[in-house]
């Protein structure tokens, strides 16, 4: 067995997920399957033809994330809610032992990390990139060719936010200043998240 006795520590972990897209949903898909059952996720969003190329649930068009997923994935909870910066604020976060963020509104997403870093993994800019072996875990002070981390940084740095927070992050410069995004970029941004997760349960 892969992970041995280690295998309870997985089972019992307590997951946050914040946003359910091309990320989230890839996450969610990996940690159910590896056995984490106590699961949570937050999305206020309803699928739409723009998701299909890369969102797990896409499917079911004009409904909503959270309630096509929880029907998905069996025993998770959720939240039908917009992650916003006084949501964050009035949100309990302490029975859980990792939050995934793989929201790219700024505000809330640097709320987050001020206020969840210590078990907090952060994915930055998933899109306009193909290459997924360029996607590593690294520091947010660390990174590179990627605008959302920058802007991140920027926001963080007025507020006297002096810390750091681990994330997920390509050194793959954009291929292009339009939108699109390819699933085996966001995707394997999902599951670097989960493994982050894995790995760091079984350190403990």
């Amino acid at each position: 067995m892969l992970f041995g006795d280690n295998f309870d520590k997985i089972k019992s972990l307590k997951i946050l997920i914040i946003g359910v897209g091309g990320v989230g949903g890839h996450c969610l898909d990996a940690l159910w399957r590896t056995g984490v059952s106590d699961i949570t996720i937050v999305d206020f969003d309803t699928y739409d033809e723009s998701n299909q190329n890369r969102q797990i649930g896409s499917e079911a068009l004009g409904e909503s994330k959270v309630s096509t997923l929880l029907q998905k994935y069996n025993g998770i909870k959720g939240y039908d809610v917009k992650v916003t910066q006084e949501w964050v604020a009035n949100f309990d976060f302490e029975p859980f032992d990792f939050i995934v963020d793989a929201i790219d509104d700024v505000a809330p997403k640097c709320a987050l990390i001020a206020k969840c870093h210590k078990k907090l993994i952060s994915s930055m800019g998933s899109a306009k990139r193909i290459d997924p072996t360029k996607i590593e875990v690294t520091k947010l002070s660390k990174t590179h060719n990627d605008p959302l981390a920058k802007k991140v940084r920027e926001e963080l740095k007025k507020i006297r936010w002096n810390k750091d927070v681990a994330v997920v992050f390509s050194s793959e410069t954009p291929i292009t200043k339009s939108k699109g995004s390819f699933v085996g970029v966001t995707g394997a941004f999902g599951l670097v998240c989960a493994s982050y997760i894995i790995r760091k349960a079984l350190e403990k």
